[in-house]
């Protein structure tokens, strides 16, 4: 047989799929999840429908999606009703829907709700177990694929940033059913390093629900929550919230984020060391040129000037205080003297013994005291009588 005869082309044979799929299936209300909802600037809708075990493409085009009274998001339970087409650029078939009908959340949806219920009544999210990062650290560990996007997304926006870091990469499943329990090991393996990691960063690229779904496991967010190490949760784009994003001290949008949120600004940080810089040449020529103004005034003064003139000048003014408390003292004795010349006249005037001089005297009992009257002695009593020179003793013989 030969091939070159028989065979057909690509296009051929998925037209005559198209003929067959499409002339089989009549248009059809298909049950399912919505998820990777993408709204590109078209208008067109397309998304991901799919139950536990399957999946299936689905498109609205923008003249159906603008007559919609639903508004669709990931983890929607929807009926869809529309037709079943291959897409022959791809080989791929699709359902093109032209009516949806919500019925009610998906399976994925509520156990995200459920978990996010649950931990946040135990204050997993609570904002007062948030920590800041570090302003300027030295290592950082990043948990992520090591050959996903996001690694390299995020060590160039590292290396445009800042260059002056230890960057450890710890390597996860971050899809998948073995990637909860392989990011909760490298989280382990985060803390046993030495010198300890001063931030960690789980990372990967944006995904669709199921993709991004291990972000959302009970144990990884537990894990993400109990860190001693200050961590970034930088889980796929803006429109992707995961329970890591909420468990994390800080959220990233992209791994880029993270990169711009941990490391500091090697720009703002050279602009401030120039600022500082100049701040403190000029603190330091003001300080120089103020002490070099006192300096001059200081060493202006006459006392450097000419320092012996005030030697001089205090000898001489010392002599002339020595001088007049010499004058002082003296007219100051003169005085007292004179004045206790007259004090001493006074006294002398009033002495009982300028009395005496004048032929007078004082007659006394045997215990010195003046006898004024015969009352106070007896005959026989021996009396002392004091005249100007001397004095006389006498014994009573008789009172009168």
């Amino acid at each position: 047989m030969n091939a070159s005869t028989h065979a057909v082309s690509v296009s051929e044979l998925t037209h005559h799929i198209k003929a067959i799929l499409e002339g089989t299936f009549p248009s059809i209300w298909v049950a399912g999840e919505i998820s990777d909802l993408s709204r590109p600037r078209s208008g067109h809708l397309y998304f991901t429908l799919k139950d536990e075990t399957s999946h299936i493409r689905g498109v609205i085009w923008r003249g159906t999606a603008s007559r919609l009274d639903v508004d669709l998001a990931d983890g929607q339970s929807v009926f869809c009703f529309g037709d079943v087409e291959v897409y022959a650029a791809r080989g791929t078939y699709q359902l093109v829907i032209r009516q949806v009908q919500l019925q009610g959340l998906g399976a994925l949806q509520k156990r995200f709700l459920d978990l996010q219920a649950k931990l946040d009544a135990e204050g997993i999210f609570a904002a007062q177990r948030k920590r800041m990062l570090p302003r300027c650290p030295r290592r950082i560990g990043v948990i992520t694929s090591q050959s996903g996007a996001a690694i390299r997304d995020f060590l160039q926006a590292a290396s445009s940033r800042f260059r002056g870091v230890e960057i450890v990469v710890i390597p996860a499943v971050v899809q998948g059913p073995t990637a909860a329990a392989s990011i909760v090991a490298a989280i382990k393996q985060a803390h046993r390093y030495a010198p300890a990691l001063d931030a960690l960063i789980l990372t990967r690229g944006g995904g669709s629900l199921e993709d991004l779904w291990c972000f959302n496991e009970e144990p990884v967010v537990r894990a993400v929550a109990a860190s001693r190490i200050p961590t970034v949760s930088a889980v796929g784009h803006e429109i992707d919230v995961t329970l890591c994003d909420m468990a994390a001290d800080v959220r990233a949008l992209t791994p880029t984020d993270a990169a711009t949120r941990v490391l500091p600004d090697a720009k703002m940080f050279d602009r401030s060391v120039t600022e500082l810089s100049r701040r403190l040449d000029r603190s330091m020529r003001q300080s120089i040129d103020s002490r070099r103004l006192r300096l001059n005034q200081i060493a202006s003064r006459t006392g450097f000037r000419k320092p012996h003139e005030i030697v001089h000048l205090r000898s001489r003014y010392l002599d002339e205080l020595d001088a007049r408390a010499r004058r002082a003292m003296f007219t100051k004795l003169r005085l007292d003297a004179a004045k206790l010349a007259t004090q001493a006249a006074s006294l002398s005037a009033l002495s009982p013994l300028s009395v005496l001089t004048r032929g007078y005297s004082v007659t006394l009992d045997a215990v010195g005291n003046a006898i004024e009257s015969t009352d106070v002695v007896n005959v026989g009593d021996t009396i002392r009588t004091r005249v100007h020179r001397g004095e006389i003793e006498s014994v009573v013989k008789s009172l009168s």
